[in-house]
């Protein structure tokens, strides 16, 4: 299982320890992912997503799932999401 947000696509980033001698050691940063369950208000339908908790935020702020991948990159999005965005799109012309 791959250490990326489904989302917005946060991934490992590399980095220094760095010790109180000043030795420098090199390091990875992981995101903080989380087994999520968001609900679809517009597909009635609940969906279980690995993201991370800046995304979660960001999900909430925008007002749910929906808006969320409604303002999203595709180049961000996983399959699954990329998958769930079409969906939506697909409800929202046919109501």
């Amino acid at each position: 299982m791959s250490r990326v947000c489904e989302l917005t696509g946060k991934g490992p980033m590399s980095g220094n320890t760095v010790s109180h001698a000043n030795n420098k050691t090199r390091r990875r940063f992981l995101p903080n992912l989380n087994q999520v369950t968001l609900i679809s208000d517009a597909l009635g339908r609940s969906f279980s997503l690995r993201i991370s908790a800046a995304a979660l935020r960001t999900v909430d702020h925008r007002g749910g799932l929906d808006a969320f991948l409604a303002k999203a990159k595709d180049e961000e999005l996983s399959a699954e999401a990329l998958k769930i965005k079409k969906e939506l799109a697909k409800a929202q012309a046919t109501a």
